[in-house]
């Protein structure tokens, strides 16, 4: 294989990149900056691609946010590589400050409704694993049971929080994608011959 390591990554060091990069995070956030201002498009349609992706991030669907931002991007007619790009906003570093911020407030919305127990939670997700290799609706139910006291809130939690992000996001890529198109283009007119 062409890029392939000669020494495959052990399992401690793929967690370790994957919580702190190995150059810094200031530089991985430069690199996705660049991704971005490379797109290929309207500034709108990228920032607006990306902002979808920021919003899904703060969804409970863990695993499925490229999905939901795919989707978000299709509905809005925005692009759909800037939407995978912008799920990046959930990460490791991010995801604790987004799961109890977006569980607070949707609990605080509900009344005080939901519940966080990580002997229920665990639970639950051992009878989606049971019903998921027997096949059982019962697993399911008693899965989602356990589940949605959780689920609930922060898929409430996740719109109040997610919009107002998900549109300083559009504006602040915008303004980078504009910037980053503008330096592209007097870098060609100075390259051109004339």
């Amino acid at each position: 294989m062409l890029f392939k390591r000669r020494n495959p990554a052990k399992v401690g060091e793929v967690v370790r990149v994957a919580l702190w990069p190995r150059r810094s995070w200031n530089r991985s956030v430069r690199y996705m900056m660049q991704r971005v201002g490379r797109l290929q498009g309207a500034p709108e349609f990228i920032a607006l691609g990306c902002a979808c992706g920021v919003f899904a991030s703060f969804t409970p669907f863990v695993g499925f946010h490229f999905v939901v931002a795919g989707v978000l991007a299709f509905v809005t007619r925005s692009s759909l590589l800037a939407s995978a790009i912008g799920t990046f906003a959930g990460n490791p570093l991010t995801f604790p400050f987004i799961w109890y911020s977006t569980f607070s407030v949707g609990r605080y919305i509900l009344g005080g409704e939901g519940d966080f127990s990580v002997g229920r939670l665990n639970a639950g997700f051992g009878d989606m694993m049971t019903g998921i290799f027997n096949f059982s609706s019962d697993a399911f139910a008693s899965a989602f049971d356990a589940i949605w006291p959780l689920f609930k809130p922060m898929l409430v939690g996740s719109l109040p929080l997610g919009l107002p992000i998900a549109i300083i996001s559009y504006f602040v890529l915008k303004r980078v994608v504009i910037a980053y198109q503008e330096k592209r283009r007097q870098v060609r007119r100075l390259s051109s011959p004339v």
